[in-house]
This record gives C-alpha cells, structure tokens and sequence, in this order.
C-alpha cells in the first residue's frame, strides 16, 4: 500500500524514520514519491504506533499520485473569492 508520514515538522519526521528502523530492521520503506512509501498494509499499526510517538501520522496516499494533483487543481477553483 502507498503511505504519506504527515509531520509536525522536518525534525520529527527524521525522527519517525529512525525510531522505525530501530523498533523493524527488518520492514523497509521504499521511497517512491517525494513524500510516498510502499508499505506492507499488515504493518498499518504498527506504521501508526511510531507516527504517534514522533508527532507524526501516517495517510493512505492515493494510487495513481496525478489524481491528488488533479483534485487539488479542482479544490483551488471552486474556493470563494
């Protein structure tokens, strides 16, 4: 599954990538996107548990990155003025 570490701040979303690789050596996050990550979806707990203990959560990302972008485009032409 793709995943996004939403952080409070660059400090500690260095911090959620460190305590991950401490408490699972052995469960690797590839990096795929600027912010996204491939997961095992059985790690979703787990994945959680550490986002919350560095300030952090963890966001489902979509599967095809371009709709995020399509939508944002959508959402900023209907704002009011």
């Amino acid at each position: 599954m793709r995943i996004e570490i939403k952080a409070k701040d660059d400090f500690w979303g260095r911090a959620f990538h460190v305590e991950w690789e401490h408490q699972f050596p052995g469960r690797k996050l590839k990096l795929v996107g600027q912010e996204t990550y491939l997961a095992q979806a059985e790690w979703l707990a787990d994945l959680e548990r550490v986002a919350s203990q560095c300030l952090c959560r963890v966001v489902q990302a979509p599967d095809i990155p371009e709709r995020r972008s399509w939508l944002k485009s959508l959402a900023g032409s209907i704002r009011p003025k």
